[in-house]
């Protein structure tokens, strides 16, 4: 009998891992609010909340799968930040322009900042997350954003004509969108493509600019799990890593479903996903229904 609640336990805790991983893989990178749906499936299924250390390994995995999908644009921004900060000491002329992806560089710089404006009210922010009411109407909106934005006239800025004002605009997007149950692609897509952007370069840009806020929210919670002393417990290392493949994997293959309904003009398709969501759980929560057991 021992043994056979064991094998229960053990299978409980992998479902949960590959469960968790597929919710971050998906929702991380897909507009439809992961935090949304994490305070939705934890409040009417009873899900509970990743330990502070498997969050964090969930995010890095995601994190991993933008860094493999756009290899090329993350490695040539590491090398022109460096060529960048070298040319600021060197006594030699200008020589015109900086290249393309010296100056994506700058923008994905500058559209990060308006995120320190969120630092003093975080806490109330996240707070907000707390009312499944609040978080089902936020994809309400979150629906109706996604949908304007098939609807909006294809640009034509690259990292080459964007402007200053125009990345600052998308950060504030990005800002906006930590109001849990509202998309952050969606949001930072979307106004990317209202400020003219093309399609493809408003996509590659709200991407290649999480991986400054999500690397600096990892490494603050880093700083804090380290500080409580906290590790790896027992003959969990398996559960950890089962979940971070499939993070990344769908994460990765998340992203490519992105771009390619951008490309096709069918990005607002997720509207109807949100809308038809957002209801649902705005009923279930007017109602007061859930569907863990006492």
């Amino acid at each position: 009998m021992s043994f056979i609640i064991c094998k229960e336990v053990l299978i409980v805790t992998y479902l949960m891992s590959a469960i968790l991983g597929l919710v971050q893989g998906v929702a991380e990178f897909l507009p439809i609010s992961s935090s949304g749906h994490l305070t939705l499936l934890q409040h009417f299924f009873g899900m509970e909340e990743p330990d502070q250390l498997f969050n964090i390994l969930l995010h890095f995995a995601t994190l991993l799968a933008v860094c493999i999908y756009y290899f090329q644009d993350v490695l040539g921004m590491i090398l022109e930040f460096f060529r960048g900060i070298a040319a600021m000491f060197s006594r030699q002329p200008g020589q015109g322009e900086p290249p393309e992806t010296r100056r994506l560089v700058f923008l994905v710089i500058v559209g990060t900042l308006p995120l320190f404006l969120i630092l003093p009210v975080k806490k109330y922010v996240e707070g907000l997350g707390s009312s499944p009411v609040f978080v089902s109407f936020a994809l309400l909106v979150t629906g109706c954003i996604l949908f304007l934005s098939d609807r909006m006239v294809t640009g034509r800025k690259t990292a080459r004509s964007a402007t200053v004002k125009d990345v600052l605009l998308v950060g504030v997007a990005q800002g906006i969108a930590t109001i849990p149950g509202l998309s952050r692609s969606g949001c930072t897509i979307s106004a990317g493509m209202a400020l003219g952007f093309r399609r493809e370069f408003a996509v590659r840009y709200s991407f290649l600019m999480s991986l400054p806020a999500v690397f600096g929210a990892t490494l603050l919670e880093v700083k804090d799990t380290l500080s409580a002393g906290a590790g790896i417990p027992d003959g969990m290392l398996p559960k950890y890593l089962l979940g971070m493949v499939i993070a990344g994997v769908v994460g990765y293959f998340a992203i490519r479903l992105v771009n390619l309904l951008a490309d096709k003009g069918k990005f607002g398709a997720f509207a109807y996903y949100c809308w038809i969501a957002g209801a649902i759980f705005l009923v279930l929560s007017l109602l007061g229904v859930t569907f863990v057991h006492a």
